[in-house]
């Protein structure tokens, strides 16, 4: 029919057979799924941040892997009536609180906290000028970065981001 075979055509969306009868690669070199079938082999996970935490206050997690975790994180910071972050002032330098999770910010705040969640990416981005951050201040790993570290985290995420 219109002067080529109709069996040419192979359609790229369709599934192959690979090695064995397992599926072949997508047409981008995915392996495709049907309807309720899973993967093969499942990407791992990402630590959670609170398991980064706790991994880097132990020392098991080197600074870079930590922040790479934190920047794709989302992070729950406690708020008042006016838009913004909440500081603490009765420290050397002024901390924002903020939390890996909402276990933890409800540890600290209570209950019936208002809060806001942002990445840790948006955190560096928004954090005002001369303040760190305590993260999970009621944790058993507190972590504290003064102004500097702050600093540094932020050199760290536009290496990252834009080369």
């Amino acid at each position: 029919m219109y002067g080529y075979e109709q069996t040419a055509y192979q359609d790229p969306y369709q599934q192959q057979a690979g090695m064995n009868g397992m599926p072949g690669p997508g047409p981008y070199g995915d392996p495709q799924q049907g309807a309720g079938q899973q993967s093969l082999y499942p990407e791992p996970s990402p630590p959670s941040l609170a398991d980064a935490v706790r991994a880097f206050t132990t020392g098991s997690m080197p600074v870079e892997d930590f922040q790479a975790i934190f920047i794709t994180s989302k992070v729950h910071c406690p708020r008042g009536d006016r838009p913004g972050f909440l500081a603490l002032h009765n420290t050397p330098t002024p901390v924002i609180p903020m939390f890996s999770s909402l276990k933890e910010l409800r540890r600290y705040a209570g209950k019936e906290s208002k809060h806001f969640s942002v990445t840790g990416a948006e955190i560096l981005d928004l954090l005002p000028t001369g303040y760190g951050f305590a993260l999970d201040m009621e944790g058993e790993h507190r972590m504290v970065f003064d102004a500097k570290a702050v600093e540094q985290m932020v050199d760290f995420t536009m290496r990252r981001m834009y080369g």
